[in-house]
């Protein structure tokens, strides 16, 4: 039976549920306050220059190809997908340069060269990593989380009969310096904590799922860059028949009871029989339901966002053959970075730098001569101080740049043509994420994992979630699952 569906921003994950429900029949309408669609997966172009505002590596690409196949067209029509031939550059303080080469026999003859690990250390902890991944994915990833009948099937219960082998009860960190030795191998692999905008010496070891799917399924790029993946999915999701409402902010879901009727915009109420929140889940219980009493609403106020990031936009006169696409700088003090972030909440006094530049795959993004520059360092969420007292934006530019000069050779500060900045308070402000999180929650504690919103509201009927803050979490290939999760249960609703 057809229902009428409002899907509550136009990120990955709302386009997701969007295009599955459209394609079962529903009248679906996605309506979004910003003018145009992508989230969080959006993109800046100015001065000859374009950039992705957000994410930039893309992972597990067989989650997007059977989206495609679900709506039944054929993903290579609408995205050009290559893997990456060097996962990430990383420059060290002390002078060492290491590639994280997606081929695993020269990304071990790599560690073993330049660092005192071995290349079996990294095989034994890539076979870990796999068996975390192959135990959880299943439940943690494809399913829904919260349902008893996920729990019945033969991987289920596997996976209940070896949990002591998802190493929830170590940290990253602790887990990480059980495989290797080599300070600058550790700091590697704690690095994917912030894949998710968690803390490496707090989060579990659970996470080291991350680079299971990054190092032995494979990292990617998009010709285009990754907004090609917003404009895809958007011309999909037309195709298919959702209809877009642009420049039209929900102001507040409407129920009567514990019933979702519609929601309401400055054109009226919309009477809707399902409604799927794209948006964060804060900002969804506090601002659009109103709700601070239920037990969902109590439970997210007092969880610990994650991390945000502070982002320099830069287009910059230089060919930088000692980059790649993706490169890291990392700071001399890690534990350090992690407390003035997680503790002290203030920006970091000697920053771990991400440098991305998809012009070295797609030059049109940049003019002839040029590269644009995506810049990023992590930063607090607003819960506390943004860090301006202890360190402004003016002085962590600086910072950069010196950093930049130093570990590269790179002298950036004369040879910018564009420039522009995104804060903490800016991805708040545009995308509406809770104190200016990207991932939602931090999953800087092992029950993290069971803290998340699920995909269907266990209080209001008819009310959906997707996006990064709610169930499975952030990232590309995750945000589109939770959109895939959402419309199944719709599809079971009554």
């Amino acid at each position: 039976m057809s229902k009428k569906i409002s899907v509550i921003g136009s990120g990955l994950g709302g386009l997701s549920a969007a295009i599955r429900l459209a394609v079962s029949e529903h009248d679906v309408t996605v309506y979004e306050k910003n003018s145009a669609a992508g989230g969080k997966a959006r993109s800046i172009s100015q001065s000859g220059f374009r950039f992705d505002t957000g994410p930039s590596l893309l992972t597990m690409p067989f989650v997007i190809e059977e989206l495609f196949r679900f709506a039944g067209e054929d993903p290579p029509e609408y995205l050009t997908i290559r893997k990456l031939e060097n996962l990430c550059r990383y420059f060290y303080p002390d002078g060492t340069i290491l590639n994280a080469w997606p081929d695993l026999n020269r990304f071990a003859a790599e560690i073993e060269s330049k660092t005192t690990d071995s290349k079996e250390s990294l095989q034994k902890y890539l076979d870990y990593c796999k068996t975390i991944y192959d135990l959880t994915a299943d439940i943690f990833l494809f399913s829904d989380l919260y349902s008893a009948s996920t729990y019945t099937n033969t991987k289920a219960l596997k996976t209940l009969f070896k949990l002591p082998k998802i190493d929830s009860m170590r940290t990253m960190n602790e887990a990480n310096r059980s495989f290797f030795k080599d300070e600058r191998i550790i700091q590697l692999f704690n690095r994917y904590a912030t894949y998710n905008g968690s803390d490496p010496y707090q989060c579990p070891a659970t996470l080291n799922i991350i680079s299971h799917v990054e190092y032995s399924i494979g990292g990617y790029y998009l010709e285009g860059g990754m907004f090609s993946l917003t404009k895809a999915l958007f011309a999909l999701a037309e195709k298919k028949g959702v209809k877009f409402r642009f420049n039209t902010p929900v102001t507040s879901i409407v129920t009567e009871g514990t019933e979702v009727t519609g929601i309401q915009t400055a054109d009226g109420f919309i009477k809707s029989d399902i409604v799927i929140s794209n948006a964060d889940v804060y900002s969804t219980y506090g601002k659009l339901l109103g709700d601070n009493k239920t037990r969902a609403a109590k439970k997210y106020s007092r969880l610990e966002p994650s991390s945000s990031a502070l982002v320099f936009y830069m287009g910059v006169e230089i060919d930088s053959k000692n980059l790649e696409a993706h490169s890291i700088l990392f700071s001399a003090d890690y534990k350090k970075e992690f407390d003035e972030l997680f503790t002290k909440k203030i920006l970091p006094s000697d920053p771990t730098i991400y440098i991305y530049i998809s012009s070295k795959f797609s030059p049109g993004d940049a003019p002839k001569g040029m590269e644009n520059w995506f810049v990023m360092i992590n930063a607090p969420n607003s819960s506390g101080t943004t860090g301006k007292e202890h360190l402004s934006i003016d002085s962590t530019r600086n910072v950069i740049f010196e950093k930049i000069k130093a570990v590269t050779g790179y002298d950036i500060a004369g040879k910018i043509r564009y420039e522009s900045v995104m804060t903490p308070a800016d991805i708040e402000e545009q995308t509406g994420s809770w104190k200016g999180s990207i991932y939602g929650i931090s999953s800087n504690n092992c029950k993290a994992a069971f803290l998340r919103q699920a995909n269907k509201s266990r209080h209001y009927r008819g009310l959906y979630f997707a996006g990064g803050s709610a169930h499975p979490g952030g990232g590309i290939p995750l945000v589109i699952l939770s959109g895939k999760l959402a419309a199944e249960l719709v599809a079971k609703q009554k």
